[in-house]
């Protein structure tokens, strides 16, 4: 394509999408005028949800294609400015939109790590893979593998590594549809995901990721809209002030930080009010270490005597002058949910046990590093450990992200090497502008929560405890521990997953504001989602059938593979969803970790050490991939095997172990083995060197 017509496309691009951009706030604001008069909030919800799909499933539908150019690469003509909005909408996950605000929210700085590691991160894509992927100018990143590496073996690999972090990722992606579909429709959690898949693969599905990326410059306009107008609205309502980046600092977090002291001082009422609650959850965890003591003891003998306790206690109640019938309702109620064998009473005892952590003091929003411990040695050794586990999950983060398929593969989409540089730019400045709000929309929640929540009574909750309450309990509960009709803070749970969705709603705003958040939201897991199960099905379709199957495939043949694929790991991916394997923040991370250990060695020992060879990236890729792997998978609870952490790193920063192991693996795999041929190390320097113009033939390497 010419420089002309190139300009041009671009300038049609930046009117097609002004116009998008007007029409999207003149339905905003039709759906306002809707709630005015009267139409019901659920039916503005679906309004919400639907309109968007549909507007993503026109713009998939005029995008579809059947040139393999266009389905893999975009034709490869994607502006850098385009191809920048792009990245931050497949970038800004669930996890970004909805999952980090909430865990500054409930960690503070130490939420941080997620920042710094993913902003952090683009230096590296920048700086070591981005223009030199592009250079080499094939497909996908297993293309770059068997090319630079030789053989089906590295590509397969990297197939493999692929399907593992996207699918991950893709879970989390699911997980936060699933929670906008059911929240805002009312359906149940697991028919919501599968509802919200359709959205996914109806941009995906017909056009590949020329659908894939024009839908993605659509949801990203759409998701930074409905990011900023709740928080600076909250911004106005608490400090006056339309900039939420400085009120929350200057105004909000020095009232937070006073809160939290009140609340730690028992001297003070509040403080002796959450001290109540604090003793009561003392109480519960300590008598059910007692349980699960006897229960290891004596076993079925002491659940039957725990048991007949319990019945006693409801003949008693009976046998009063006086029966009290709430009271007896209630320990009815008791002996009717005992468990029923010693494996259920272990499961409801440990949990019962786990409440002993709500005990403990408010822990202080700006303080880095805040950890609990019952002697100085203790609390010094806990805040070792989390400094620890702060730097690597920051490392873990930033090379994840230089690793990550999904991402590499759209700096294939820019004509040229010096577009691909300039977008990694636009898509750090669009990624900044919510991560650079995140902290501050936590801050701002996080007042609303300790100053009009806090201290109010049950009797008078507001509308969005029980909507959320309904949705999952896990994310928002709230009991009266101390039987004082009085709201403290212990007695408050919030799930991360839930701030940013329902921060509208916690101030008061209106519901036209709660059906944008959720637009958006869904326009950040859709991205990705779209992203990801692009990369998947393409790393199958293209890399493994054929790339190594079937290498006469006609056009029409790869295409239909890679859409019956796209449909079953769609399918998959929901399915596995629906068990809620965990919180979308870990699943990120772990998609992360996974991509940085079986990844990043490879990579950039490919461009930068052409003595790297075969047998390295083979050792490598399978060194870290497993590696990581197994760490997690030994000390995740969800799959149950609880093995000791190595050296206090916490799960998500299982790459603190794989990528080393990587490193490692390339390193030693090279040097015992004879150096790449001479054909690949042409390769190694057309990649690297400017000089060497366009983009060479890899099908015979």
């Amino acid at each position: 394509m010419s420089a002309i017509t190139q300009s041009q496309f671009a300038a049609n691009l930046k009117r097609y999408y002004s116009f998008y951009t007007g029409g999207f706030v003149a339905f905003v604001i039709v759906v306002g005028i809707l709630e005015q008069l009267g139409v019901p909030s659920k039916i503005l919800g679906y309004i919400f949800l639907f309109a968007t799909i549909m507007l993503y499933a026109g713009i998939g539908f005029m995008s579809k294609t059947a040139d393999v150019g266009e389905y893999y690469v975009a034709g490869r003509r994607v502006p850098a400015l385009f191809n920048g909005m792009a990245t931050g909408a497949d970038w800004m996950s669930a996890a970004s939109f909805i999952g980090m605000a909430g865990t500054l929210y409930l960690s503070g700085y130490d939420g941080l790590a997620f920042v710094l590691g993913w902003t952090g991160g683009y230096c590296l894509v920048a700086i070591l893979l981005a223009p030199y992927l592009r250079k080499f100018g094939q497909f996908t990143i297993p293309d770059f593998l068997g090319a630079r590496f030789g053989g089906h073996l590295p590509r397969f690999i990297g197939v493999i590594a692929a399907i593992t972090c996207s699918f991950t990722y893709v879970i989390a992606q699911i997980y936060g549809v699933g929670i906008i579909t059911s929240r805002f429709t009312g359906l149940e959690f697991q028919v919501g995901v599968f509802v919200g898949l359709a959205g996914i693969l109806v941009c995906s599905f017909l056009g590949g990721m020329k659908a894939v990326t024009w839908t993605q410059v659509a949801q990203y306009i759409i998701l930074i809209v409905a990011y900023m107008i709740p928080v600076v609205w909250l911004s106005v309502k608490h400090t006056g002030i339309p900039i939420p980046q400085i009120s929350a600092y200057t105004s909000a977090l020095p009232k937070i930080t006073a809160l939290e002291t009140e609340f730690n001082d028992k001297a003070t009422p509040k403080g002796a009010k959450e001290e109540s609650v604090r003793a009561i959850f003392r109480e519960r965890s300590a008598a059910a270490t007692a349980k699960l003591a006897g229960l290891e003891k004596d076993g079925p003998a002491f659940l039957a005597a725990e048991k007949q306790k319990l019945t006693d206690k409801v003949a008693a109640l009976k046998a009063e002058a006086t029966p009290d019938a709430k009271a007896i309702e209630a320990a009815e109620k008791t002996v009717k949910d005992f468990p029923a064998d010693a494996a259920a009473a272990k499961k409801a005892w440990t949990a019962e046990k786990g409440v002993g952590a709500r005990a403990a003091p408010v822990k202080a929003h700006a303080e880095a590093f805040a950890v609990g411990g019952k002697t100085p040695e203790e609390i010094e050794k806990n805040r070792s450990k989390a400094k620890k586990n702060f730097l690597a999950l920051i490392a873990c983060l930033m090379i994840g992200t230089a690793a990550l398929p999904h991402i590499l593969m759209r700096y294939y989409t820019t004509p040229s090497v010096h577009e691909a540089r300039v977008s990694v730019f636009w898509g750090l400045f669009f990624i900044f502008l919510l991560y650079f709000t995140a902290p501050a929309l936590a801050i701002l929640a996080k007042y609303e929560v300790y100053s009009n929540l806090v201290g109010s009574s049950f009797a008078s909750l507001p509308a969005w405890v029980s909507n959320w309450s309904v949705v999952d309990k896990s994310l928002m509960n709230i009991a009266d521990i101390n039987k004082d009709g009085i709201v403290q803070l212990a007695e408050i749970v919030i799930g991360g997953d839930l701030i940013v969705l329902a921060t509208p709603e916690i101030a008061g705003l209106p519901y036209v504001i709660s059906g944008l958040v959720a637009a958006g939201g869904l326009a950040a897991a859709l991205s990705t989602a779209d992203g990801l199960l692009l990369t998947i099905a393409n790393a199958m379709s293209h890399d493994l059938y054929y790339k190594m199957i079937d290498p006469n495939a006609s056009t029409v043949r790869r295409l239909a593979v890679s859409k019956g694929l796209l449909l079953v790991v769609a399918l998959c991916a929901a399915y596995v969803t629906s068990l809620k394997p965990g919180d979308i923040l870990f699943l990120v991370g772990a998609a992360f970790s996974l991509a940085a250990s079986g990844f990043f060695p490879a990579l950039v020992c490919g461009v930068f050490w052409k003595r790297a060879n075969y047998l390295g990236a083979v050792l490598g890729m399978s060194a870290g991939l497993g590696t990581c792997a197994y760490y997690m998978y030994t000390t995740y609870p969800f799959f149950g095997v609880n093995a000791p952490l190595w050296w206090d790193i916490a799960p998500i920063s299982a790459g603190t172990f794989g990528i080393p192991a990587g490193f490692l693996g390339v390193i030693i795999g090279s040097l015992i083995s004879a150096e790449p041929s001479k054909e690949i190390q042409e390769l190694v320097d057309h990649v690297r060197y400017p000089n060497l113009e366009g983009d060479i033939d890899t099908k015979g390497i």
